[in-house]
């Protein structure tokens, strides 16, 4: 696109009267008229109305089969932050607010984000659609049901739940040991109540009783499945590849030797295909699953990564939580399976959340405090130094807040600048494209440098508590790793099956390098205590749970659900 083209977008926004900054982000986007998807698709990437599946005016499933992305092939952009606190750092913010200002200096770019799950929409975390003036449209769409997506990836999940227990009750021709099943079944909401069930109850009409429970659905296998696969075809050869369980003689038994795979696939045929819409300036977004980072692996599907390459000049995407999950996870697996690198890093930070690692209470944070800001900037480092690691020398980006001082901000840029790293501050929350300039810029001279060399933090012959020991003695500052005796015969078992190549998942609290939420900073020589290991199959890696972390989250207290209702004309209250 020309800058022409760009400033025309940005004078028609200047037009819109925005409400201001610090307004709720749903009256923000309410105030910017969207494009028709199919001019977005047309006007920004080049792609004819006959390669969307529209979904009403402003959303679309983009047809994969009808894409001709090998004319162009993009650089990639991985935003990422310190660790996260309640203060906010804003990734999703930072990554839109990003490309919008790459789009505003005359470079073509996209960005490829996940999909909210309803679970944090209606809990405590909100939803994952930016904020401010940095936001992507239809925000109301996307926080709730969007295309369907997580949806279809529920039924699928549940369906081949159905399947286990109905050939148990026909006479287990496999002869599955219904204490064994490992597959259990999912919903999209936190509800805690489910984490433990019990399944089969009334008599023999009603199946075999047998233990079970609930993961939430970002947590499936087959959400990391969907954002891993290559195609319908490699969708299919991961889902069949599925261990469902064992049988009397202590083998495997997976999805494909049930006959489930074919009708999963089913259910995913629409599903499969990324789904575009835009953000406040109407650059393209495009927004396809939505695996957590604390207990999966935490980005978008490989398959919307490589169109948005081949559609746009640089793609913009992040990594969930912080780079001790998200980052480490889109190199260690994403890269690893797909063959996708990053091109350039952004790791995101703000006073605020370095004077909680600081030890600030919540209450306390608009105070001036340049010592808390100097003592939670170990946070920072660490995390600096981590992604040094992998051959990325990361541009920061100051997320800035009103009650920032410029004393505060200095501590920062010296840290960065002492470590090498570029340093930027970014005001896109309140100013849009024009705030998150200096770091588009920034980003730019990255990335027309060369690309780096970007290594793995463990090569795959290494056994699987070796790969947990380097990433927590490398990335988190432990001493060691603590297998507890149900996580060491999951651990002999995996080796033993052959799946001791695959990479691994840490599945632990993101608010802390350990396994305890409250540890702040950047502590060391703690233990890093693995509770059990599953085996993902098809996915391709093994998740290993530490700590206290859950594959069911909760609701808080206070639940954001009880605040979200319609008002007389029928507009959505309270979200976000």
């Amino acid at each position: 696109m020309t800058n022409n083209h760009n400033n025309a977008v940005l004078a028609e926004l200047t037009m819109t009267v925005l409400p201001p900054p610090g307004a709720p982000d749903i009256e923000i986007a309410r105030a910017v008229k969207p494009w028709p998807i199919f001019e977005v698709a047309q006007r920004k990437l080049g792609v004819a109305a006959h390669a969307l599946i529209p979904y009403g005016h402003y959303k679309a499933k983009l047809d994969l089969a009808q894409l001709d992305t090998s004319k162009k092939q993009g650089k990639l952009v991985l935003v990422t932050a310190i660790t996260p606190t309640p203060a906010g750092e804003g990734k999703t913010t930072t990554s839109i607010g990003l490309t919008d200002a790459l789009n505003a200096i005359g470079v073509s770019a996209s960005v490829c984000l996940r999909e909210p799950s309803l679970g944090p929409c209606f809990g405590v975390k909100g939803g994952a659609a930016g904020g401010g003036r940095a936001q992507a449209i239809p925000m109301e769409d996307l926080n709730l049901h969007f295309t369907g997506d997580f949806h279809a990836i529920t039924s699928a999940h549940n369906l081949l739940a159905a399947l286990i227990d109905n050939h148990i009750h026909w006479g287990n021709e496999l002869n599955l040991d219904s204490r064994r099943i490992s597959w259990r079944r999912v919903m999209d909401m936190n509800d805690r109540a489910l984490r433990h069930t019990l399944v089969g109850l009334g008599g023999p009409a009603h199946g075999q009783p047998r233990e079970s429970g609930f993961d939430i659905t970002v947590a499936s296998e087959i959400m990391a499945i969907l954002c891993l696969a290559d195609d319908r075809k490699d969708l299919q050869r991961r889902l069949g590849n599925i261990i469902i369980g064992r049988n009397r003689d202590n083998k495997t038994v997976t999805a494909r030797e049930l006959g489930a795979d074919g009708a999963m696939t089913v259910l995913l045929k629409e599903a499969i295909q990324p789904n575009l819409i835009q953000t406040l300036e109407h650059n393209p977004a495009l927004i396809h699953g939505g695996p957590f980072a604390n207990i999966a692996h935490g980005c978008n599907s490989v398959m919307a990564t490589r169109t948005a390459l081949g559609l746009t000049d640089v793609v913009v995407t992040e990594a969930g939580f912080g780079a001790d999950l998200g980052a480490e996870k889109f190199i260690d697996i994403k890269c690893r399976l797909s063959g996708l690198k990053p091109d350039a890093a952004v790791l995101v930070c703000t006073v605020r959340a370095l004077k909680m690692q600081g030890g600030i209470g919540k209450g306390d944070l608009d105070a001036p405090n340049v010592e808390a800001v100097t003592k939670g900037a170990e946070n920072l480092v660490r995390h600096i130094e981590n992604m040094q690691q992998f051959g990325l020398n990361p541009l920061v980006a100051i997320n800035r807040f009103p009650t920032d001082t410029d004393e505060e901000l200095t501590v920062i840029k010296d840290v960065c600048l002492g470590l090498g790293a570029k340093v930027e501050e970014a005001h896109h929350w309140a100013e849009g494209s024009a705030g998150a300039k200096a770091v588009a810029e920034g980003v730019k001279a990255i990335l027309d440098s060369g690309s780096p060399e970007v290594k793995f933090l463990y090569e795959d012959a290494m056994p699987i508590d070796e790969k947990i020991r380097t990433i927590a003695t490398r990335l988190y500052g432990a001493s060691d790793v603590q297998f507890n005796i149900a996580a060491q015969k999951q651990l002999d078992e995996i080796h033993q099956q052959g799946f001791g190549h695959l990479p691994v998942c840490i599945a632990k609290t993101p608010y802390s390098f350990t396994a305890d939420p409250h540890m702040l900073g950047a502590p060391t020589d703690h233990v890093l205590p693995v509770r059990e290991l599953h085996l993902m199959a098809g996915a391709g890696f093994v998740v290993a749970i530490c700590g206290d972390v859950m594959t069911m989250p909760g609701l808080p207290k206070q639940p954001a659900a009880l605040s979200i209702s319609l008002d007389d004309n029928g507009e959505i209250v309270g979200l976000f």
